[in-house]
This record gives structure tokens, C-alpha cells and sequence, in this order.
């Protein structure tokens, strides 16, 4: 019987040893891309327990300075990562992953061949944006219609999203005609089957530079820092080439 209790005690242990788990708080613009890199990590790590939360990259830097409990950070912004390091809440250093893009899109009407100046048609009754508070590609959105010489003109037309996914629903349910949101998104192909897009170019907008940070938090955890080393392999950087991301 004390046999059978230690090898029972043993087996739990070892059990709970290779059960690891980490949470992972992303931009709302990687949902597709990193559901995709998430699913081939767990080919080579079958026992890693991890969950992935999207949402806006402001409130997640604002939830992990108040201990929110996640241990990768994936932000759409290089300044999110570098404010919590200075801060102490990184283990890491800011790490640039890609470089994102935004777009016009709109699912009813074809935006392919569009200018943020076509923004400006009556037709056009409501365009949607990501919040410029603390959504990343809502301030590029921002600058890019500044850029053009529209953003004072088009505010009466503007509906504000959560976060870029949020803005991609906006439009897509109807609450906004048209608006700007990720190429990653405007790719996936729940998207990309309605409407049409248009790149807006680069030059009209700071560079949606990317980072990630391993937390303070997750300093002990080997899961945060392997999930990490997979975003370095070739099949993670061709699954966010193939969501429009531009990686190195």
C-alpha cells in the first residue's frame, strides 16, 4: 500500500511538471496569424498549456503594469514593450517580430483601387478607425489621414473601434460603410471573401514597428522563452509573411 501511494505521489508530480502553461496577450491584428503559429507550436510542444487573450496593446500595457497575469506580450507598437521595460515589468528586451501595414477596406463596396481622399464621398457615411488612445494601428490610421490632408474634415464621419479587430467588425456588420484596418486581417479569409482592399502606402504613417516582450511575471517560465524562440522559426515567419506582416 506505501508503494502504491508514493508511485502515485511520483506520477502526479511528474504530471504537473511537464503540464506548463503560460497566457499570452496579443494585438488584435495577429488573431489570425498567431492562431496559426500557435497551432504548429503545439505540434513540437504537445504539453505546453497555452492561452492566447487579443485585444488592444494599450490596455494590455496598462493591465500588465497592474498585474495581470500574462507572460508573453505581443504588441502592434514597439513603445508598449519599451515603456514596461523601463518600467521593470519586462524579463526581455523589446523584440521587433514584424512590421505591420493598414489598408482601406470595406466589405460591400470595392475599395481596391481607393484613396484616403475617397473617404470623403457622401456615400461613405461612416468610417471606421481603431481607437488613437491606445490602439497602435488606430494612430497610424490617424496619421495617415492627417497625411492626406482629411483628418479635421472626415470627423464627423468617424466610428471609433475597441481595437482593430473590433474596427474589422464595424464594418463588416455594418456600423460603418468602409475604414482602415491591418492588412493581416484584411487577408484572412473570412475577410478577404467580401469588399476589396487598398494598401495605403507607407510613407503617409510612422512604421508599425512590432515587438514583443517576455514579462517580469514569466521570468521562471521556460514556455514564455520557447514560444518566443518559435516566432524565430522559418514556419511562424512564413505564416505572418502570408498575413501580409514584413518580418527579417
Amino acid at each position: 500500500m506505501k508503494t502504491f501511494f508514493i508511485a502515485l505521489m511520483i506520477s502526479t508530480f511528474s504530471v504537473t511538471a511537464q503540464a506548463q502553461k503560460m497566457i499570452i496577450a496579443a494585438a488584435s491584428d495577429l488573431k489570425f496569424a498567431l492562431d496559426e503559429i500557435h497551432a504548429e507550436y503545439l505540434k513540437t510542444y504537445p504539453n505546453d498549456q497555452v492561452e492566447v487573450i487579443y485585444g488592444s496593446s494599450g490596455r494590455f500595457s496598462q493591465q500588465i503594469e497592474n498585474g495581470a497575469p500574462f507572460d508573453l506580450f505581443f504588441s502592434a507598437s514597439m513603445e508598449y514593450p519599451k515603456d514596461l521595460q523601463q518600467k521593470g515589468f519586462a524579463a526581455t528586451e523589446p523584440k521587433l517580430y514584424a512590421l505591420g501595414r493598414i489598408v482601406i477596406w470595406s466589405r460591400r463596396h470595392d475599395a481596391s483601387q481607393m484613396s484616403l481622399n475617397d473617404l470623403m464621398e457622401r456615400r461613405y457615411r461612416r468610417v471606421a478607425i481603431a481607437s488613437p488612445d491606445h490602439a497602435p494601428y488606430g494612430v497610424r490610421a490617424m496619421e495617415a489621414l492627417q497625411a492626406a490632408g482629411i483628418w479635421d474634415e472626415i470627423q464627423p464621419k468617424i466610428v471609433i473601434g475597441e481595437n482593430i479587430a473590433h474596427t474589422a467588425q464595424l464594418i463588416e456588420f455594418g456600423a460603418a460603410n468602409i475604414g482602415i484596418i491591418a492588412l493581416a486581417l484584411a487577408l484572412n479569409p473570412q475577410l478577404s471573401r467580401h469588399g476589396g482592399y487598398s494598401l495605403i502606402p507607407e510613407d503617409m504613417h510612422q512604421p508599425l514597428e512590432q515587438a514583443y516582450i517576455v514579462t517580469q511575471r514569466a521570468k521562471d517560465n521556460p514556455i514564455a522563452f520557447r514560444f518566443a524562440e518559435f516566432m524565430e522559426q522559418p514556419v511562424a515567419k512564413q505564416i505572418m509573411e502570408q498575413y501580409g506582416f514584413v518580418v527579417n
